[in-house]
Protein backbone atom coordinates (compact mmCIF):
# COMPACT_ATOMS: atom_id res chain seq x y z
CA UNK A 1 0.00 0.00 0.00
CA UNK A 2 1.52 3.60 -0.87
CA UNK A 3 1.15 6.98 0.90
CA UNK A 4 0.35 9.77 -1.19
CA UNK A 5 2.39 12.20 -1.21
CA UNK A 6 1.34 15.39 0.71
CA UNK A 7 1.84 19.17 0.04
CA UNK A 8 3.76 19.38 3.53
CA UNK A 9 7.42 18.19 3.30
CA UNK A 10 9.60 17.94 6.39
CA UNK A 11 12.70 19.23 6.60
CA UNK A 12 15.37 17.52 7.50
CA UNK A 13 17.71 18.58 10.49
CA UNK A 14 20.74 18.96 8.39
CA UNK A 15 19.02 21.16 5.99
CA UNK A 16 21.44 23.64 4.71
CA UNK A 17 20.60 27.61 6.23
CA UNK A 18 19.79 30.22 3.67
CA UNK A 19 22.61 32.60 2.59
CA UNK A 20 22.05 35.74 5.03
CA UNK A 21 21.11 34.00 8.34
CA UNK A 22 23.33 33.80 11.07
CA UNK A 23 24.60 31.63 13.47
CA UNK A 24 22.83 32.35 16.70
CA UNK A 25 25.27 30.79 18.91
CA UNK A 26 28.17 32.44 17.45
CA UNK A 27 25.72 35.52 17.94
CA UNK A 28 25.10 34.64 21.18
CA UNK A 29 28.77 34.45 22.08
CA UNK A 30 29.66 38.15 20.65
CA UNK A 31 26.46 39.37 22.61
CA UNK A 32 27.59 38.22 26.36
CA UNK A 33 30.97 39.86 25.92
CA UNK A 34 29.65 42.87 24.67
CA UNK A 35 27.08 42.44 27.46
CA UNK A 36 29.45 41.90 29.71
CA UNK A 37 31.67 44.83 28.59
CA UNK A 38 29.04 47.29 28.33
CA UNK A 39 28.08 46.57 31.98
CA UNK A 40 31.37 46.68 33.64
CA UNK A 41 32.26 50.08 32.13
CA UNK A 42 29.22 51.41 32.95
CA UNK A 43 29.59 50.37 36.97
CA UNK A 44 33.29 51.21 36.91
CA UNK A 45 31.96 54.41 35.49
CA UNK A 46 29.36 54.87 37.80
CA UNK A 47 32.00 54.30 40.71
CA UNK A 48 34.27 57.08 40.04
CA UNK A 49 31.70 59.22 42.65
CA UNK A 50 32.13 56.63 45.47
CA UNK A 51 36.13 57.13 44.91
CA UNK A 52 36.19 60.79 45.38
CA UNK A 53 34.08 59.73 48.88
CA UNK A 54 36.65 57.74 49.65
CA UNK A 55 39.20 59.88 49.64
CA UNK A 56 37.48 62.68 51.48
CA UNK A 57 37.48 60.14 54.37
CA UNK A 58 41.15 59.42 53.84
CA UNK A 59 41.89 63.09 54.15
CA UNK A 60 40.04 63.15 57.04
CA UNK A 61 42.34 60.52 59.20
CA UNK A 62 45.45 60.59 60.13
CA UNK A 63 46.08 56.67 60.76
CA UNK A 64 47.69 54.82 58.74
CA UNK A 65 45.78 51.16 59.22
CA UNK A 66 42.50 53.01 58.96
CA UNK A 67 43.34 54.39 55.76
CA UNK A 68 44.43 51.38 54.64
CA UNK A 69 40.98 49.70 55.54
CA UNK A 70 39.13 52.39 53.89
CA UNK A 71 41.01 51.63 50.77
CA UNK A 72 40.71 47.87 50.90
CA UNK A 73 36.90 47.90 51.38
CA UNK A 74 36.48 50.67 48.48
CA UNK A 75 38.37 48.56 45.73
CA UNK A 76 36.75 45.25 47.43
CA UNK A 77 33.00 47.12 46.80
CA UNK A 78 34.21 48.46 43.68
CA UNK A 79 35.77 44.92 42.52
CA UNK A 80 32.24 43.04 43.43
CA UNK A 81 29.74 46.22 41.92
CA UNK A 82 32.05 45.95 38.52
CA UNK A 83 31.87 41.76 38.50
CA UNK A 84 27.95 42.14 39.16
CA UNK A 85 27.77 44.83 36.26
CA UNK A 86 29.78 42.61 34.04
CA UNK A 87 27.93 39.55 34.36
CA UNK A 88 24.44 41.02 34.78
CA UNK A 89 24.87 42.90 31.46
CA UNK A 90 26.33 39.89 29.65
CA UNK A 91 23.01 37.48 31.09
CA UNK A 92 20.67 39.78 29.37
CA UNK A 93 22.75 41.05 26.17
CA UNK A 94 23.30 37.39 25.76
CA UNK A 95 19.89 35.87 26.33
CA UNK A 96 18.39 38.75 24.18
CA UNK A 97 20.73 38.21 21.35
CA UNK A 98 20.04 34.29 21.58
CA UNK A 99 15.92 34.82 21.36
CA UNK A 100 16.61 37.33 18.40
CA UNK A 101 18.45 35.52 16.18
CA UNK A 102 17.18 32.22 17.04
CA UNK A 103 13.66 33.74 15.89
CA UNK A 104 15.13 35.14 12.84
CA UNK A 105 16.17 31.72 12.26
CA UNK A 106 12.89 30.08 12.80
CA UNK A 107 11.09 32.57 10.83
CA UNK A 108 13.54 32.20 7.62
CA UNK A 109 13.58 28.18 7.80
CA UNK A 110 9.83 28.03 8.35
CA UNK A 111 8.91 30.86 5.60
CA UNK A 112 11.92 29.48 3.38
CA UNK A 113 12.78 33.17 2.39
CA UNK A 114 15.40 35.26 3.99
CA UNK A 115 13.83 38.93 3.98
CA UNK A 116 13.56 41.82 6.01
CA UNK A 117 10.06 40.86 7.26
CA UNK A 118 12.32 37.84 9.26
CA UNK A 119 14.35 40.66 11.17
CA UNK A 120 11.15 42.19 11.90
CA UNK A 121 9.48 39.82 13.11
CA UNK A 122 12.45 38.66 15.53
CA UNK A 123 12.95 42.28 16.69
CA UNK A 124 8.90 42.41 17.29
CA UNK A 125 8.69 38.72 19.24
CA UNK A 126 12.21 39.85 21.27
CA UNK A 127 10.98 42.84 22.53
CA UNK A 128 7.94 41.89 23.31
CA UNK A 129 8.68 38.67 25.09
CA UNK A 130 11.44 41.11 26.96
CA UNK A 131 8.79 43.61 27.58
CA UNK A 132 6.58 41.17 29.11
CA UNK A 133 9.31 39.75 31.83
CA UNK A 134 10.24 43.21 33.35
CA UNK A 135 8.95 44.06 36.68
CA UNK A 136 5.65 45.49 37.38
CA UNK A 137 2.27 45.36 37.31
CA UNK A 138 0.60 43.23 34.82
CA UNK A 139 -0.99 46.16 33.23
CA UNK A 140 2.46 47.80 32.90
CA UNK A 141 4.23 44.64 31.50
CA UNK A 142 1.00 44.55 29.07
CA UNK A 143 2.13 48.18 28.08
CA UNK A 144 5.56 47.26 27.71
CA UNK A 145 4.83 44.45 25.67
CA UNK A 146 3.06 46.48 23.02
CA UNK A 147 5.56 49.39 23.41
CA UNK A 148 8.29 46.72 22.70
CA UNK A 149 6.65 44.87 20.22
CA UNK A 150 5.98 48.61 17.87
CA UNK A 151 9.61 49.60 18.88
CA UNK A 152 11.21 46.27 17.95
CA UNK A 153 9.59 46.10 14.62
CA UNK A 154 10.43 49.93 13.94
CA UNK A 155 14.31 49.29 15.28
CA UNK A 156 14.76 46.02 13.13
CA UNK A 157 13.48 47.42 9.67
CA UNK A 158 16.02 49.29 8.41
CA UNK A 159 18.73 47.37 10.31
CA UNK A 160 17.50 44.21 8.22
CA UNK A 161 16.88 45.92 4.90
CA UNK A 162 21.09 47.06 6.09
CA UNK A 163 21.67 43.64 6.49
CA UNK A 164 20.50 42.58 3.65
CA UNK A 165 21.70 44.90 1.25
CA UNK A 166 25.34 44.27 2.79
CA UNK A 167 24.42 40.31 2.27
CA UNK A 168 23.28 40.65 -1.16
CA UNK A 169 26.59 42.69 -1.94
CA UNK A 170 28.53 40.17 -0.44
CA UNK A 171 26.81 37.54 -2.57
CA UNK A 172 27.72 39.46 -5.53
CA UNK A 173 31.37 39.21 -5.04
CA UNK A 174 31.61 36.23 -3.63
CA UNK A 175 28.79 33.87 -5.54
CA UNK A 176 28.40 30.34 -3.41
CA UNK A 177 29.67 27.77 -5.28
CA UNK A 178 26.68 24.72 -6.11
CA UNK A 179 24.04 26.39 -4.03
CA UNK A 180 21.04 28.09 -6.01
CA UNK A 181 19.91 31.69 -5.88
CA UNK A 182 18.10 32.81 -2.75
CA UNK A 183 14.91 34.80 -3.68
CA UNK A 184 12.75 36.76 -1.31
CA UNK A 185 8.91 37.35 -1.57
CA UNK A 186 6.33 37.13 -4.07
CA UNK A 187 8.63 35.28 -6.26
CA UNK A 188 10.41 32.62 -4.07
CA UNK A 189 6.49 32.21 -2.91
CA UNK A 190 5.48 31.21 -6.43
CA UNK A 191 8.68 28.86 -7.00
CA UNK A 192 7.43 27.00 -3.69
CA UNK A 193 3.80 26.77 -5.13
CA UNK A 194 5.13 25.78 -8.45
CA UNK A 195 7.58 23.05 -6.56
CA UNK A 196 4.53 21.57 -4.68
CA UNK A 197 1.98 21.56 -7.69
CA UNK A 198 4.89 19.67 -9.71
CA UNK A 199 4.94 16.78 -6.91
Amino acid sequence: MEVPDTAESTVPGNSPRLAGTVNWGTATVIGVFAGMLYGGSKEAAASVSKDAEVMLKLGSTEDKREQYRLMRDAMEKRFIRVTRGSIVGGIRLGMFTAAFYCMQNLLAEKRGVHDVFNVVGAGSATASAFGLIMPGSLRWRARNMALGSVLGAAFCFPLGWIHLKLVQMANEAHPPSGQKEVKSGVSAAIERLEGNLSK
